[in-house]
């Protein structure tokens, strides 16, 4: 699958970071509790690096929350030349190697879901919402009020859109991790790096790292369920080490969105 391994991991990964603005008005919700580290392959994990210290400069919440979103997203990169992922073949064993193999298989039959998000940014802020998938390749991320931010893909292009000011970014789908949820199939350890697996009575943790040029080292941690192989939330480290963690429940399979959530107009982009 062509451009599987590539840029960094919001498909599964899928939500930007908040704005402290929006924070504000955030129900806590509690999230499952984490596995452990995963046991990294042949040497112990390295800590991601610390973020810093400096506070960045004040910024509205609208702004706030759009930059964040494009941040995780690495829609405020310049497309970089489409390359081959590392990936990873050995070093697992028979066990560890079985348990991907199941996360994989999951990701393959999920074709469609409705679900609702718990999104905790770098700072412990917490905004919630609702997705809707249908492969492949669309997706809608819709925030709760008082954000008015949303993300849609159709299975070209994904856009950060503002409802209130009736604008939105439009990117190249393949320039985003969003394909680890939207590809029709997907091989984890085929097709990615992957570089850590650990199981609990809890969790399945798995861990997928990637490293580009100009952008840095960025890690996906994926949490699935112990007995049901349902994701359960994931983490993001971006390459300056800030952590921004996902966590879904009422998940529901069995419900196929309307199509027309994922329409993108494209007229607005013709000069």
């Amino acid at each position: 699958m062509a451009g599987t391994g590539q840029g960094l991991f919001v498909g599964v990964a899928v939500l930007g970071m908040v704005a402290l603005g929006w924070a504000a008005n955030a129900e806590p919700i509690p999230l499952p509790t984490p596995a452990p580290l995963p046991k990294e392959r042949g040497t112990a994990a390295s800590k991601p690096a610390a973020p810093a210290q400096s506070a960045a400069p004040a910024q509205s919440a609208a702004s706030g929350l759009a930059a964040g979103v494009k941040s995780l997203f690495h829609l405020d990169k310049d497309p970089e030349p489409t390359t081959p992922a590392a990936t990873t073949s050995t070093g697992f064993t028979p066990a560890q190697r079985a348990q991907v193999d199941k996360v994989s298989a999951y990701l393959t039959n999920m074709q469609q879901l409705i679900g609702d998000f718990v999104q905790v940014g770098p700072d412990g802020s917490r905004v919630k919402g609702e997705f809707y998938i249908q492969k492949p390749g669309r997706v809608r991320f819709e925030y709760e009020p008082p954000s008015r931010i949303e993300i849609v893909a159709d299975g070209q292009s994904v856009i950060v859109r503002d409802r209130k000011l009736a604008t939105q970014d439009l990117y190249p789908l393949s320039q985003t991790p969003l394909r680890y949820l939207l590809s029709e199939r997907i091989d984890l350890m085929r097709e990615t790096n992957v570089i850590g697996v650990r199981a609990d009575d809890t969790f399945v943790t798995i861990t997928i790292e990637e490293t580009q040029p100009l952008v840095g080292t960025s890690r996906l941690v994926m949490m699935v369920g112990a007995k049901d192989y349902q994701l359960k939330q994931w983490t993001i480290t971006d390459p300056q080490g800030y952590d921004t963690t996902v966590a879904v429940s009422n998940l529901d399979n069995s419900k196929r969105p309307d199509p027309g959530m994922f329409k993108i107009d494209y007229t607005r982009y013709i000069q």
